[in-house]
């Protein structure tokens, strides 16, 4: 997983979600900028999530407003991308089975 909070912020998240899995931290949204995944929270609904105690300039290891739109790939060894889901809707996420499927699928056809 990849995420533009400090490595605090996301050892905290780890341990809360009791999640095993290494989480990178992409400052600044560098690598997310790179795939055009990159928003600017509007000034209005920054006013709400810190009324909600979502700090996201807090939680951002830049200190930005700056979120990644959430995207799910599975990406080959030979560098391009089998499999993509994204949606600007951070609620709107893949089953984890589909995700599996596809891999496994991806397996099968021989595209590593």
């Amino acid at each position: 997983m990849v995420s533009p909070q400090g490595p605090e912020q996301s050892r905290k998240f780890t341990e809360k979600k009791g999640l095993t899995m290494t989480l990178l931290v992409d400052s600044g949204n560098k690598v997310a900028k790179q795939y055009g995944l990159v928003y600017t929270v509007p000034e209005d609904l920054q006013k709400v999530y810190t009324q909600f105690g979502l700090k996201v300039d807090e939680n951002n290891a830049d200190g930005s407003w700056d979120l990644p739109i959430s995207a799910r790939y599975i990406i080959g060894t030979d560098r391009k991308i089998h499999y993509a889901a994204l949606s600007a809707d951070y609620t709107v996420r893949p089953d984890p089975s589909e995700t599996v499927a596809a891999l496994k699928e991806i397996l099968k056809q021989g595209q590593q």
